[in-house]
């Protein structure tokens, strides 16, 4: 978790460590969180508050109350995962709202949200601080997804999440359905689990425009049965990879669109806008059954397609 130990914020303050701490026994604030070995964390903006309030006033009660009213500063990254690491999952929650009042949706989890649970896990990946955290940015996105607006674009994504519980990529690809939703795209999100072969109902329904690969914890022999299922069944669909979901061996024809919701969300919306891929009745390779599955007319090779 990113912050600033006691002998920093003494510093800044130009106090002891000791005088630090009495001000936290006996005013209540500054306010550390804990980091995992139980070492005080405190908040920069807290620590800047106080240090700008001294300037006017060397009276230390004064001066407290000079920098609570004025409060940390806007809602930042820092501060949502003091909250998290606090287990203070009301303060996360209104620091996320205030943080939406300055900022748009995507801004606030690419800025504010996903870095506060990365550096949580960054910290301590196996933690209670941060699965806490994990959970909670989980709700919070799909609470946003459930009243995202209906698509108002025709084109469709179909999004395979090779992620786990507890990822912060199963979080990033969260996010990048959710930013492409709010896009007015169509969207279905799949696991990689699921079996390339009975696709065909999903692949009907959606009529995606591009596959994104995302996670990391599908194999390549999985990726190359997935993507060959459905460029068969979807003639021309282009294929991209999000969050390090494929290694850059540098010869592929998929696209890497970083690790940014943002930007992948960006490249997307160029890429599908540009294309039009054939419909199924086209590409006689795979022929979608009344039951959800692809029938292959010819067997799948050794060679990755992609």
């Amino acid at each position: 978790m990113s912050g600033i130990r006691t002998n920093a914020a003494a510093v800044m303050l130009g106090v002891s460590p000791n005088t630090l701490r009495s001000w936290e026994r006996r005013f209540g604030y500054p306010s550390p969180g804990r980091t995992s070995g139980g070492h005080r964390q405190y908040e920069l903006a807290d620590i800047e508050a106080l240090k700008a309030a001294f300037e006017e006033t060397q009276n230390v009660s004064s001066a407290i109350s000079i920098a609570r009213q004025r409060g940390a500063g806007p809602p930042s990254s820092n501060r949502v995962g003091l909250a998290l690491a606090r287990f203070e999952e009301d303060r996360a929650a209104r620091l996320l709202e205030e943080s939406l009042a300055i900022r748009s949706v995507e801004r606030t989890l690419q800025e504010v949200l996903l870095p506060a649970v990365a550096e949580l896990h960054a910290d301590d990946p196996g933690s209670p601080e941060h699965s806490f955290a994990w959970r909670f940015a989980t709700d919070w996105i799909s609470a946003l997804r459930r009243v995202a607006a209906p698509a108002t674009r025709s084109e469709g994504v179909l999004i395979s999440d090779a992620t786990a519980p507890g990822d912060l990529a199963a979080l990033q690809v969260q996010a990048l359905e959710l930013l492409l939703r709010r896009a007015g795209l169509r969207t279905l999100t799949l696991t990689a689990a699921t079996e390339p072969t009975r696709l065909g109902r999903a692949l009907r329904a959606l009529q995606p425009d591009a596959l994104v690969l995302g996670g990391t914890r599908a194999s390549l022999d999985g990726i190359g049965r997935l993507v060959y299922a459905v460029r068969s069944a979807r003639e021309g669909i282009d294929v991209l990879a999000f969050g390090g979901a494929l290694p850059d061996t540098g010869a592929s024809t998929v696209l890497r669109l970083g690790v940014e919701p943002i930007a992948a969300r960006d490249v997307l919306l160029e890429r599908v806008g540009a294309q039009a891929p054939a419909s199924t009745s086209s590409a006689p390779a795979a022929l979608p059954s009344e039951d959800g599955e692809i029938v292959v007319a010819r067997r799948h090779t050794a060679a990755l397609p992609f």
